[in-house]
């Protein structure tokens, strides 16, 4: 199963420390809000599947260590995994170090159902500042919006805006681009002025309010497709609507 044919979840958060708790946060929101899953499996060197008997013993030794591994449900024909991986200061927004939360799902309409609830588990498990869920394809876009760089288009396609690099961008509360389903935290939703009742009407009738404060918000009702005109406009709309997002809007 291809990533372009897959469900992405990434999540920002502070940096892992040591015996931190929010590898298992995640791994058990991710179990909570998916029908049926168990991540009770790892992945080695080789690329074989290898049981994990106590796993939330296992995970509890590697955060003590400060490392978040990848854990999947040890089905090849329907795989889920999730991994943390830790963003230097250098590489991240406000040169502040970052945990990233990188989960991959299959685009069934078992998984659609369930990721605007996956996405809010996992997101208010590890106290995520921003975070989305987008098909793999929207994932390939984004990294065509962002740069500059050395490789890639000359200009962001589809008349999508250019978004800055992640170590080009001020507060690491800022999101660096959307997706399909959008994770806010209250710090972020403030960041980029979210929600403006008299702007945000549309947005709002797709959005839910998180326990922490945080939003979920939903862009289309189907899984972003930018061959679908209407999708497509509805995402240049919103990043007109959230110039802040991507480190766009004047300092």
């Amino acid at each position: 199963m291809s990533t372009r044919n897959r469900l992405i979840l990434n999540l920002y958060a502070s940096a892992l420390s040591e015996n931190d708790g929010r590898p298992l946060a995640a791994v058990h929101g991710l179990e909570r809000a998916f029908p049926g899953l168990s991540m009770t499996w790892q992945v080695s060197n080789k690329g074989q599947l290898i049981a994990i008997p106590k796993r939330d013993a296992w995970l509890a030794e590697a955060a003590a260590r400060g490392e978040f591994p990848l854990v999947c449900n040890g089905d090849e024909r329907y795989p889920v995994t999730v991994v943390g991986r830790q963003q230097l200061a250098s590489e991240s927004p406000g040169g502040q170090p970052q945990l990233q939360v990188h989960a991959k799902l299959p685009q069934d309409t078992v998984a659609l159902a369930a990721a605007a609830d996956v996405l809010e588990q996992v997101a208010e498990g590890i106290r995520a500042l921003w975070g989305l869920v987008a098909p793999g394809a929207i994932m390939e876009v984004i990294a065509d919006q962002t740069g500059p760089k050395r490789y890639g288009p000359s200009k962001p396609p589809l008349g999508l805006p250019a978004l800055k690099m992640p170590w080009d961008i001020h507060s690491p509360e800022t999101p660096r681009h959307l997706g399909w389903l959008n994770y806010w935290s209250s710090a972020a939703a403030q960041a980029i002025g979210f929600p403006d009742p008299a702007r945000d009407a549309e947005l709002l009738s797709r959005a839910r309010r998180t326990a922490t404060g945080g939003w979920v918000v939903q862009l289309t009702e189907a899984p972003l497709d930018l061959d679908d005109p209407a999708h497509l406009d509805a995402l240049q709309r919103a990043y007109a609507r959230f110039p802040e997002i991507g480190g766009r809007a004047a300092s």
